[in-house]
Order: structure tokens, then C-alpha cells, then sequence
């Protein structure tokens, strides 16, 4: 029984040993070049550049006070439509100390001036009365009396504005009713009820309460390669892709090249800008990232080939026309001249009909 197993053994190690060889024998043996095979066709291409950027509103204002002060009242929140002239929040004044004494001085000044006045036209009208004076010199003692009165009015609505932000006279134009500049949508306050805000000057840019935009007029905001630009023009049909909106599309046509290049990370770019046709009221928000997508060229019912068969030497290029079948296949290398390509096919000018037949790249393993 040994003897047999071990005869057995031995086969089994001798057949390993030759099956293993037979397989590696093969696979040194060289396997026939397969290429695949084109068939030129009529066919549009067109060359397209994809544009990155943003959605933003044409129209949007910074919302800040007319005074320096306090928070009290915020009327409105981000998302709420407003329209022009509404009140947004409410400004409680801290009065600046040299202005309220100025206006408070002001206000004793002109009570004294009134005072004095009204003793000046007692006097002269009980002369005029007594026809002691002339009618002409009691005009002016009573125009010098209605002068203190409007002064006193003045000095002590300027001593309400100094000190509340707003006097009886002006009322329904309160400063310290921050309002609306114009109509749309609030796309962010800032600010809280208690926060002090500033008024813009020379020195300030000031405190902004809201920012307020008009959301049914867009643009689309990006940046061109200078290799690209030069066919560009304006009026031309871009296609809008929000990354956000999956399946959504929107038209827009340019209106704003720039003039000038910017460096953007090495590259000398263009800004380009946009107007978007429809929004479908609701669906795009201010800053969404976006893509716009540009015919830069296009071609209609040309001869075209995938332009993986193209071979490129120098500034010539190349394509392989198959003759003959099977085993006899002969691949006779012609030039031609090529047009515009989208990346995938490519347009030949001359050189190739639709007759012929392309060798194109090298099958691998996966293409059998």
C-alpha cells in the first residue's frame, strides 16, 4: 500500500509540475496587438468652458443708522420681505455731551432774547398806541418778537434731536426709526436689541442694522481665463447649475466683461457677470456656489472621430485607416486636418470620410 501511495504522490506532484509550465509557457508566449475600431460619423460638437462663481443680487444695500445710539426695537428678521420706506428697528439716542450742552445753552439763550423781546413790543406798542413812534419802527419791534419766538421753537426741537433723536416737528421723519432703502428681501440683521450702533461719517463707516436685497433681480458672478476670453462677448447664452439645486438649470446671458485681468492662484483671470433669466421665485439664494456653462464654438453636421485615434507629432496630426479584414488587416497612416473638439470627439476638416474605418488605442484585457 505505501508503494502505491507514494506512486500516487508523485503523479500528483508531476502533473502540478507540468500544468504549472504549460500555464507559464503561455503566458510568455506574445499575445496579438487588438486595437479598437471607429466608424467616422456626421455629428454637432460643440466647445463649451465651464465658469465658476456665485449667485448674488444686483441690488444690495447696507441698512445703517442716522445716529449714534441703542438698539431698542427690531421690527423685522432675515427672510422678511420689506418694502421701501418700512421701518426695520428702532434707536434709542445717547446724546453726545458737548452737542446737549451746546443745544441746552441754546434753549436759555433764546428764552432770554424772547423775554426781552416781548418787554421791547409792550413797550413800543403803548407808544405807538399814543402815536409817540412811527408805524415803520413798530413793524420792526414786532418782527424782532416773532424772530425770538421761531428761535425759541428751533433751539428746543434741536435740543429734542440732540437728545431723543427726533423732535415734535419732525415726528413722521424720525431718525431713530432706522427704514428700508429700498424694497426686496432682508438677507441678514446683524445686529441685536441692546447693541450700540454708530452713525457713518468721514471717520466711520457706521454701524449697518440690516442688509436688504432685491432677490427677482440676479446675477451670476465669476472668473474667465485670459486663454478664453477673447471669445467671449457680450449678450452671449450661458447655462446657470446651482450645485445645491440638483437637476436645476437657469438661462442667463452675459452683460459685464472685464476690462482688466486679475491674478487668481498664478492665472490671469476676467470677471464675468451675468443676468439670470428666471429664478423660479424662491429657489436661489445670495451666494449660492454656481456653475455657468458657454458655447464657445460650435459646428453642425461634421465628420467626426473620438479623438483617442488621433495622433499627434509635432503640429501634425495622424489617424490609421484599417484596409483589408482578419487576418490581413494593414493600418496605412494619413494626415489630416482637425477642428474643434468637446473633449471626447474631435472634427476632421480633411483627410477622412465616413466611408473609412479608424484604428483607434490599444485594446487592454478589460475590452475583450
Amino acid at each position: 500500500m505505501k508503494k502505491y501511495s507514494k506512486l500516487i504522490i508523485a503523479a500528483i506532484i508531476a502533473v502540478i509540475f507540468i500544468g504549472t509550465f504549460v500555464f507559464l509557457y503561455k503566458k510568455s508566449q506574445p499575445q496579438p496587438v487588438v486595437y479598437n475600431e471607429f466608424t467616422p460619423s456626421l455629428t454637432d460638437i460643440s466647445k463649451t468652458t465651464v465658469i465658476t462663481g456665485k449667485i448674488e443680487p444686483r441690488d444690495e444695500v447696507s441698512v445703517k443708522p442716522q445716529i449714534s445710539g441703542i438698539i431698542t426695537h427690531l421690527y423685522k428678521e432675515a427672510g422678511d420681505k420689506v418694502q421701501e420706506g418700512e421701518v426695520i428697528a428702532k434707536v434709542k439716542v445717547i446724546p453726545d455731551m458737548g452737542q446737549l450742552s451746546s443745544a441746552e445753552a441754546r434753549v436759555r439763550l433764546a428764552s432770554i432774547n424772547l423775554k426781552q423781546a416781548k418787554v421791547d413790543f409792550k413797550r413800543e406798542e403803548a407808544l405807538f398806541n399814543q402815536n409817540l413812534v412811527s408805524a415803520d419802527e413798530f413793524d420792526k419791534i414786532r418782527q424782532t418778537l416773532r424772530q425770538a419766538e421761531e428761535e425759541v421753537v428751533a433751539a428746543n426741537d434741536a435740543l429734542e434731536v440732540v437728545r431723543d433723536g427726533v423732535s415734535k416737528s419732525n415726528a413722521n421723519a424720525s431718525s431713530t426709526l432706522i427704514r428700508s432703502t429700498i424694497s426686496g428681501i432682508i438677507l441678514d440683521i446683524p445686529v441685536k436689541v441692546g447693541n450700540t450702533v454708530v452713525l457713518s461719517n468721514t471717520f466711520n463707516d457706521g454701524t449697518t442694522i440690516a442688509t436688504v436685497a432685491d432677490m427677482n433681480d440676479l446675477i451670476f458672478r465669476g472668473n474667465i481665463d485670459e486663454t478664453e476670453v477673447g471669445r467671449l462677448f457680450q449678450g452671449m447664452p450661458m447655462k446657470i447649475t446651482v450645485g445645491a439645486l440638483q437637476g436645476v438649470n437657469f438661462e442667463a446671458t452675459l452683460e459685464y466683461i472685464s476690462p482688466k485681468a486679475v491674478e487668481n492662484n498664478g492665472a490671469n483671470q476676467f470677471e464675468v457677470k451675468a443676468a439670470i433669466k428666471s429664478a423660479e421665485g424662491g429657489k436661489i439664494r445670495a451666494g449660492y456656489s454656481a456653475n455657468a456653462e458657454i458655447v464657445l464654438d460650435k459646428v453642425s453636421k461634421v465628420v467626426a472621430i473620438p479623438e483617442s485615434a488621433i495622433e499627434f507629432s509635432n503640429d501634425s496630426t495622424f489617424v490609421y485607416i484599417i484596409k483589408g479584414s482578419g487576418d490581413n488587416k494593414t493600418y496605412d497612416r494619413v494626415p489630416v486636418t482637425t477642428g474643434i473638439s468637446d473633449g471626447v470627439n474631435i472634427e476632421i476638416k480633411k483627410g477622412v470620410t465616413v466611408k473609412d474605418k479608424i484604428r483607434g488605442p490599444q485594446k487592454v484585457a478589460d475590452d475583450k
